[in-house]
């Protein structure tokens, strides 16, 4: 999402970064300055129950539901 300042009201300055952002570098052809808002503390700790989270819904789920939610997983892909 494009981040404006209040005194960036010119709309040429809002095009200019709108077309950067679309592209990805400045229009002279540096590279854009990389921010990260998340901190890498809670990356890993997201990650971590990423990893768990998969593993314990399934086995929660009885086999009948599994199957559902598998027909529909498949039916979703294959029938657009």
């Amino acid at each position: 999402m494009l981040e404006t300042m209040p005194q960036d009201r010119d709309f040429t300055v809002i095009a200019r970064r709108t077309v950067e952002q679309a592209i990805g570098e400045h229009l002279d052809g540096s590279p854009l300055p990389v921010f990260t808002r998340k901190r890498s503390a809670a990356m890993e700790r997201g990650r971590l129950g990423g990893l768990k989270g998969g593993k314990a819904r399934a086995k929660k789920l009885s086999p009948k539901r599994r199957k559902q939610i598998a027909l529909k997983a498949a039916k979703a892909r294959w029938n657009r």
